[in-house]
């Protein structure tokens, strides 16, 4: 089992910048992916991005040049910045670990709300 803890979530202005963490604790050597989705209000919940063990990144591609996810694996954390934040990014922010044998787990998430 994996468990992940989301942080950094709050409210910012339009234009402002984020910094989410994901702290994972449990069987972190399992883990292989980390990543961040988001759901906003009435929507479907959407990859924002992920990134493995290895260090390869994937990006919503509307999302690429202002988000960037990293990942200390020393501390089995991950963190996705967010830049020019605008109101449309405005939605709760869940953490995602996938392990090597495909299984998922999901934090609580973390709300995150752009005023405009």
């Amino acid at each position: 089992q994996v468990q992940l803890v989301e942080s950094g979530g709050g409210l910012v202005q339009a234009g402002g910048s984020l910094r989410l963490s994901c702290a994972a604790s449990g069987n972190i050597f399992s883990i292989n992916s980390m990543g961040w989705y988001r759901q906003a209000p009435g929507k479907q919940r959407e990859l924002v991005a992920s990134i493995a063990k290895s260090g390869r990144t994937t990006y919503q591609v509307s999302l690429r040049g202002r988000f960037a996810i990293s990942r200390d694996n020393a501390n089995s954390t991950a963190y996705l910045i967010m830049n020019s934040l605008k109101s449309e990014d405005t939605a709760d922010y869940y953490c995602n670990a996938v392990n090597f044998a495909g299984y998922e787990f999901w934090g609580q998430g973390t709300q995150v709300t752009v005023s405009s």
